[in-house]
């Protein structure tokens, strides 16, 4: 499943990129702290598969679907925090955001936030939606887990509670290592997302950057807040008719591409530009030249999807 696109009628929603920020800050935080579930994870487009899907063949996974703007959904994922921690590891924890994943929650037909999903064995069976309290949790869990382990799909030694000590065939999570503090740079750059001031967030990286010039993950950080900052007020649909209807508009073609790269779209990014290298020349070639180079920067160094990019480029200029 790909990444997420934009909603063609609509301005560019930083409200995704800046849930996941969050999510993630706030998971390191707890972490840093000794205070994480070790029986749940964060999941998306990219690893749903693994951690809920594939996770399910050996131990349950309740999916909660969350908003990270909803008192009701943080009581839900407080509630089911506890209850998966209590588990002992006899059923994992997924969260995904909703605000993070539309397209991933449209394809699970959630309906409305919070909302339970529990898989097992690779199958998802939808569960109840709303606020919830920790003792309804308990209750509902406790019926579906008895339910499959009649029907035998649980794991074998699994007690078909939502409580009590976990079998080896249930899928305990190993221990986890002891984790990095927070670090100072990422505290104040996700502070200043939360204050919605990107400006200040961009200095923050900038200023890393400048003093580690090396410093690979706040370069790649940097060019992300950058990216968000440039799709704030854009309106996603009138963007792609402009750069169709004006393929020698530089300009054009690179806020379709920061679209693009923004939905996870990187190799049509890279070819838009690529494309609008070979027609243009002079000021139009260097400024489309340069953006592409910017674009590289949004990913890892040694991406294949850049190294192939990059040959491209050549071949376009020469």
């Amino acid at each position: 499943m790909q990444p997420s696109d934009f909603s063609p009628n609509s301005a560019v929603d930083l409200a995704a990129r800046k849930a996941a920020l969050e999510r993630e800050a706030k998971q390191r935080a707890e972490e840093s702290a000794g205070r994480a579930n070790p029986y749940a994870v964060n999941v998306d487009e990219a690893n749903f598969q693994a951690e809920v899907l594939e996770r399910s063949m050996s131990a349950p996974v309740v999916l909660a679907v969350l908003a990270g703007w909803s008192e009701q959904s943080k009581q839900v994922e407080s509630a089911l925090d506890r209850l998966s921690s209590a588990s002992g590891g006899n059923w994992f924890l997924a969260k995904l955001d909703s605000d993070a994943s539309p397209q991933l929650v449209q394809a699970l037909r959630v309906p409305t936030t919070p909302m339970i999903i529990v898989a097992v064995q690779g199958q998802v069976m939808p569960g109840p939606a709303g606020p919830a309290t920790e003792d309804q949790l308990r209750d509902w869990l406790g019926q579906v887990f008895a339910a499959l382990a009649e029907q035998g799909m649980l794991p074998a030694g699994h007690p078909g509670a939502v409580e009590g000590e976990p079998s080896a065939e249930a899928g305990r999570q190993p221990e986890q290592p002891e984790q990095p503090e927070v670090d100072p740079v990422d505290a104040e750059a996700q502070a200043a997302l939360e204050r919605g001031d990107l400006a200040a967030a961009e200095a923050v990286y900038a200023k890393a950057v400048e003093a580690a010039p090396d410093d690979i993950e706040s370069k790649l950080k940097l060019a992300q807040v950058r990216l968000v900052g440039r799709l704030q007020e854009v309106d996603a649909g009138a963007a792609r008719e402009a750069a169709a209807d004006r393929p020698e508009d530089v300009a054009a073609q690179c806020t379709v591409a920061d679209i693009d790269m923004y939905g996870g779209g990187f190799e049509d990014a890279f070819d838009r530009l690529i494309a609008t290298v070979k027609r243009t020349s002079g000021d139009d070639r260097d400024r489309a030249r340069t953006h592409l180079l910017s674009l590289f920067e949004l990913l890892a160094p040694g991406d294949p999807r850049v190294a192939a990019a990059r040959r491209k480029l050549t071949s376009a200029l020469f």
